[in-house]
């Protein structure tokens, strides 16, 4: 018995060793883990309290690098406008922003946004607006539309304006929005199914030929006060109807060039009293007729060709809209997403992993 003592001991004694053994090890990997958890979660926290050029650099590298701060307001701002309440812009609407961006990095582009009218809040959560504060010379403001049009022939009209009864409000109301603006304060104005491939700043009091013996006002760039402008404010209450398509905007701005140059025709490129009516290849190098050449294959030498003479390129959203893009394709259009807006072209391949091909 008395030999049995010392055994039970030592077996006693190796039982608490390696019961300590085993404790000491498991707190070690569960102080590790917990370790290497609060370290990851420190870390995602870190990121996302990083300054918002950082978290761009991180997440967007193809975006370019801007100076310390915003340029300087300066004349020749870029505008672009959105109408309607809608507050999800669509892959295309933040192409034609960031390729214009991108092309004019020392000048202010300006997104006026209806929805933002009545907000008192900041803008909401979409992935969009988060891209576009990677860019210092964007800013998004309220489209206040009674401010916007005070001092000009177009204030009696929208106060008396038909709203819910015209067939195509919304694009009058463009329409009235792009010339107030360019009389208001000058620049450019482009709407938002352009994709930007030059800069535009040596163009003045200028805008397109669409087609034969007809002008768009998808592009405009003109002086402040300019008496162009002015001339198609007075026509376009004076002359007023907003039940036929076109008359308030591409036929408006023809009658008014006709008028203000004494001609019964529009050649291919002409220019009088100072406000010049650019060539069809300019910005309309693909016609609205053949809008789904857009989306076929292309390739880079058929794209530099067409593009020489091309300050910016017009989708024909209206016609378009819907259409799915193969966006990693030799289309057209992928190939200027990919070549002008590169940061919006990465999140739609992003987005195509986990969904068929964005329509654009």
């Amino acid at each position: 018995m008395s030999n049995c003592l010392p055994k039970l001991t030592m077996v006693l004694l190796s039982h608490r060793l390696g019961a300590l053994f085993i404790f000491t090890v498991s707190f070690v990997f569960f102080a590790s883990v917990m370790f290497s958890w609060r370290t990851g979660e420190d870390a995602e926290s870190q990121l996302y309290s990083l300054p918002t050029q950082s978290r761009c650099e991180l997440l967007l590298p193809s975006l370019p690098h801007p100076t310390a701060s915003r340029p300087s307001p300066s004349p020749g701002n870029v505008f672009f406008v959105e109408t309607s309440e809608r507050m999800d812009p669509s892959y295309l609407f933040m192409c034609s922003v960031e390729s214009a961006a991108r092309m004019h990095p020392g000048t202010r582009v300006v997104v006026l946004m209806k929805g933002l009218a009545n907000r008192n809040t900041s803008l909401p959560k979409h992935w969009g607006f988060s891209l576009l504060r990677c860019f210092p010379n964007v800013e998004i403001w309220p489209l206040d539309l009674p401010e916007l049009f005070s001092g000009t022939p177009l204030a009696k009209w929208y106060l008396q304006a038909q709203q819910h009864w015209e067939p195509y409000f919304l694009p009058v109301l463009s329409d009235a929005c792009r010339i107030a603006i360019m009389w208001k304060f000058g620049g450019i104005y482009l709407d938002t199914d352009f994709i930007v491939l030059k800069n535009l700043k040596n163009l003045t009091n200028a805008l397109g030929i669409q087609s034969q013996d007809v002008l768009n006002g998808a592009f405009l760039s003109f002086k402040p006060k300019h008496e162009y402008m002015e001339l198609c404010m007075k026509d376009f209450v004076d002359n007023y109807n907003g039940w036929i398509w076109a008359h308030q905007g591409p036929d408006l701005l023809t009658r008014v060039f006709k008028k203000w140059c004494s001609i019964s025709n529009i050649q291919s490129t002409m220019s009088c009293k100072g406000v010049s009516a650019l060539p069809p290849e300019a910005f309309y190098p693909i016609p609205w007729q053949d809008w789904k050449k857009l989306f076929e294959a292309t390739s880079p030498l058929v794209l530099h060709k067409l593009l020489e003479n091309t300050y910016a390129v017009h989708v024909w959203n209206k016609l378009s809209h819907g259409t799915r893009l193969e966006i990693t394709s030799q289309a057209l259009l992928a190939q200027l997403y990919s070549q002008f807006c590169p940061a919006t072209y990465a999140k739609m391949k992003k987005d195509l992993e986990e969904q068929p091909g964005p329509a654009v």
